[in-house]
């Protein structure tokens, strides 16, 4: 039995099975029971000073309704402390929770898959300066599976409720049973976190990880994206710069509806609608109609509306019409370059061997060894002797972490020269 399933289990009264023993022992309910949803000001104010006052690790996490609403915005925060309990916040009553990142903001936060939660939490204020990772720790530690429920029955022994992650937590009020599963999330996650820590240490890979948890930290907020429109689902079956407007034009009025409306845009108008019309380029809303995804529960105003927006491609000038692919800011696509660049292809083959098996080595996954774009970054534009000492400086431009150059430069060193020899 861990420490971890020690602390675990004199908190909740809860016996953990031996591994070898049966199942993991169900955790029903978080062990002070479900707390009311905070609000109001008033009630914020008494989390944010009960919370202030707490001691060690903070569990954070955060709830949104993806598939359900615009946007990836939270609509319940979950935080639990020792010595404060656990704390379930509603953001659309309380909007501004920067008192309460305030109060934490020199406290290490314990997320699970932080960077999924991380931007919907710096929109109502809460941005933490220290973090552990549990999912990143699980995968830096080799867990095969990292999901949350997986790494608690793996490593404390309990299961946790599964049956509420995707439902759409924008609805009022939320059903106990939803808030005590999003209770039960933050319920273990400080015991995690203290379970991973020592395994890292034990495989010596806990400063390893506390440089990818600094990154985390470190990462400004992403840029926007550049030609959004391009990500819909099957575009690539789109090869004329005609249709592509179109994808363009009814991807655009999409999103002014989804966000108009604070829906899902796949609510709105679906990536198979999308395809299908600009595909066929139909010449009036009735024979939209009867493309895949305009169906007879869609009205004649809302197909005039989609109608319009590919009358709008259809009329464009040639000069405005949109390229087809993506201008690449990096090297080509790898299937290419066997075609446009021998040499660089072999050096990528012996590169990517290279950092697989090292990765191997160290159980855990290549990307999280080190990232494929950069991998391919430095095989397109490799150094121009490729020694230790050149690698490293070049990852290290690149992006790469410390602990990822010290394990990963001088194999691709040999990888390089290999790779350059072999084309």
């Amino acid at each position: 039995m861990t420490d971890a399933q020690q602390t675990a289990e004199a908190a909740t009264g809860v016996v953990t099975p031996e591994p070898s023993g049966p199942a993991p022992v169900p955790l029903l309910a978080p062990r002070e029971g479900v707390p009311p949803v905070t609000a109001d000001v008033e009630a914020l104010g008494a989390v944010v000073e009960a919370f202030a006052a707490g001691r060690g690790p903070v569990a954070v996490d955060a709830e949104r309704a993806s598939g359900y609403r615009y946007g990836q915005r939270a609509y319940l925060v979950q935080l639990r402390r020792e010595g404060a309990g656990t704390a379930l916040i509603d953001p659309v009553a309380c909007p501004d929770l920067s008192a309460l990142g305030r109060v934490l903001a020199d406290e290490e936060w314990v997320l699970h898959a932080a960077t999924q939660d991380l931007p919907c939490l710096r929109d109502i204020g809460m941005l933490p300066t220290r973090l552990f990772d549990t999912e990143l720790a699980g995968r830096l530690a080799g867990f095969a599976r990292v999901g949350l429920g997986v790494m608690v029955e793996t490593v404390l022994g309990f299961s946790l409720e599964k049956g509420h992650s995707a439902v759409d937590w924008s609805s009022r009020p939320l059903p106990e049973p939803w808030l005590r599963y999003a209770a039960l999330d933050v319920e273990l996650l400080v015991d995690l976190r203290n379970a991973l820590e020592d395994e890292l240490a034990r495989q010596g890979k806990l400063e390893w990880a506390i440089e990818e948890f600094a990154a985390i930290v470190a990462a400004p907020p992403p840029p926007p994206r550049k030609d959004p429109w391009r990500r819909t689902s099957g575009v690539h079956k789109v090869r004329r710069r005609r249709q592509l407007a179109v994808v363009r034009e009814l991807w655009t009025a999409r999103d002014q509806v989804a966000r108009k409306r604070d829906l899902s845009p796949g609510k709105v108008l679906s990536d198979v609608a999308i395809i299908a019309a600009a595909q066929a380029s139909p010449h009036d809303w009735r024979t939209l109609a009867t493309l895949h995804g305009f169906g007879h529960r869609m009205g004649r105003r809302q197909l005039q509306h989609w109608q319009s927006a590919v009358d709008r491609a259809k009329a464009l000038p040639e000069a405005e019409l949109p390229q087809p692919g993506q201008p690449a800011s990096g090297p080509p696509p790898p299937r290419a370059w066997a075609e446009k660049d021998p040499a660089a292809a072999a050096r990528l083959s012996a590169a990517r061997s290279a950092v697989t098996s090292r990765a191997e080595e160290l159980s855990l996954p290549q990307e999280n060894l080190l990232a494929p774009d950069v991998v391919r970054r430095l095989c397109w534009e490799p150094p121009e002797e490729p020694a230790p000492d050149a690698v490293a400086e070049a990852l290290r431009g690149l992006g790469a972490r410390e602990w990822q150059i010290t394990q990963t430069a001088g194999p691709l060193a040999t990888a390089l020269r290999a790779g350059a020899e072999g084309a």
